[in-house]
């Protein structure tokens, strides 16, 4: 199970670095501004804890979608991969099906 947190977790990073690079407004249901409000919870330095909005977020995502992007070389070294790990539980979620 923590494997597919972590799967999931850096899937979602993936996607926040795929939407910036694409320049798209929306993907797997949420805007760039949506997803960045979960930058603070897994950046390098001082991370916050995912906020209301972050969870919020997440919780309307489409995550197969999201884990569409688990492969995709787009993580900047600002993300702390550890900290993105951590992140679907913090916030409740439980991995999709084939993720």
């Amino acid at each position: 199970m923590a494997s597919s947190n972590n799967t999931m977790t850096a899937t979602f990073i993936v996607v926040i670095i795929a939407i910036s690079a694409l320049g798209s407004h929306a993907i797997c249901n949420v805007s760039i501004d949506e997803v960045e409000t979960c930058l603070p919870a897994v950046t390098r330095g001082r991370p916050t804890n995912p906020t209301g909005t972050c969870c919020s977020v997440l919780k309307r995502a489409d995550l197969p979608c999201l884990c569409g992007y688990k492969t995709s070389i787009f993580i900047p070294s600002y993300v702390d991969i550890n900290l993105a790990m951590g992140l679907p539980s913090k916030c409740g979620l439980r991995r999709p099906a084939n993720c």
